[in-house]
């Protein structure tokens, strides 16, 4: 019976992942995908980051009844993004159209070069463009300024600069059909116990991101978070609650 016990707890060890019953599925050892709907998915990918260990960090993918979806956040590599691509177009038979990154950390941009080879289109805060191309990383195409509405198919994907936070050009992702606020790194998930590396961010600007950001949308349903496990409108106070108590703010 030892395998049977081996299955279980493997078993509720995934389902503790997934959340709440959410389907997960296997992409390569080191990238698993989460359904949150029929249309929208998290990726979490695994990197071993220098001085960290090794570091999960999530994603968004919403996809339109003809297949056609965007990209938000690649993992931290190019291979890991040709993998998590490539699973996509051939086992949901999806194309990816487009991508927007949350800033310009690796977490997020960390697979543009790929991206770029296959001709995917690539939008970002202007802010991300002009670090990225400070920093000699891969460029996005289009750039905006305060706001930016796509169009996926009969989708609305609206991105919104609110201000610094974790970093002084991140954004967050607006699907308002589905009521999903991908908030990125700027958002802490629950088990957090501070905010972080906010060396390339703006303490400062923090709060008032932070407020903007609970103002805007009061009806999220599914927040998720840069790393760890997405949920509700539960992160923006646990990530306020962490702002304003000083002894939090930064990593010890």
């Amino acid at each position: 019976m030892k395998w049977v016990s081996l299955f279980i707890i493997g078993f509720l060890r995934l389902g503790c992942f997934a959340q709440n019953g959410h389907e997960i599925t296997q992409v390569s050892k080191d990238i698993d995908l989460i359904r949150l709907s029929e249309n929208a998915y998290v990726h979490v990918s695994r990197h071993d980051m220098p001085g960290y260990g090794v570091v999960s960090s999530n994603g968004l993918i919403f996809i339109t009844g003809d297949k056609e979806a965007y990209l938000f956040d690649t993992p931290m590599t190019d291979s890991q993004t040709k993998d998590l691509v490539l699973w996509l177009e051939d086992n949901l038979g999806v194309s990816i159209t487009g991508f927007i990154p949350n800033h310009w950390h690796d977490d997020c941009l960390g697979g543009l070069r790929y991206l770029q080879s296959r001709g995917i289109k690539s939008y970002a805060n202007q802010i991300t463009i002009d670090s990225a191309k400070a920093k000699n990383l891969p460029v996005p195409e289009y750039g905006f300024a305060d706001s930016l509405e796509l169009n996926l198919g009969d989708e609305i994907i609206d991105c919104y600069y609110l201000g610094a936070a974790h970093s002084t050009d991140n954004i967050v992702v607006w699907i308002p059909s589905e009521q999903i606020l991908f908030a990125g790194c700027m958002l802490k998930s629950m088990d957090s116990k501070n905010l972080g590396n906010t060396a390339d961010g703006d303490i400062d600007a923090y709060p008032v991101t932070i407020e903007k950001l609970k103002a805007k949308f009061p009806v999220a349903k599914v927040v998720i978070p840069g790393h760890g496990q997405f949920g509700g409108l539960e992160l923006i106070e646990h990530t306020r609650t962490l702002i304003f108590n000083s002894e939090y703010l930064i990593e010890k």
